[in-house]
């Protein structure tokens, strides 16, 4: 695989996200602060599966708990990214918004929880990346 090509498969995944978002939030050409956040998880070797299993069990539910809404999760398909990446994006109302949620999402007791449950045998991330995203006015979702 080219080097550079799996910021251009997060982006492609984040173009498939929000066609599929613009079908599930209002649209209607009201003016929005809504942002989406792309994130990027780099798994540790060997552990992106028990990365997707905290996720699966844990970590998408207290998203929503903590007022982000779920847009779509990802693994590449082509290596050596499919062996250790997790692509995601969330939507928040605002920037604002998004610093509350992630705040009161990281000090969650559940939270806490999970994360000291899921990395007793050590981290499950080498690298986390974030952009924030806002539609453009040609976006199905803007």
């Amino acid at each position: 695989m080219l080097k550079g090509a799996l910021p251009t498969a997060a982006i492609l995944a984040a173009a498939a996200a929000g066609f599929i978002a613009g079908r599930i939030m209002p649209t209607a050409g009201a003016a929005t602060t809504r942002v989406y956040e792309l994130r990027t998880y780099t798994a540790a070797p060997g552990k992106l599966d028990a990365l997707n299993a905290r996720f699966r069990n844990h970590t998408v539910r207290l998203f929503e708990k903590h007022g982000m809404k779920n847009i779509g999760y990802w693994v590449p398909t082509d290596q050596p990214q499919a062996s250790n990446t997790l692509i995601y994006i969330v939507a928040h109302e605002s920037r604002e918004a998004a610093k509350k949620s992630w705040d009161a999402f990281r000090s969650d007791p559940a939270w806490l929880k999970a994360r000291e449950a899921s990395e007793v045998n050590g981290k499950l991330t080498d690298k986390v990346e974030s952009v924030y995203l806002t539609a453009v006015d040609y976006s199905p979702m803007k």
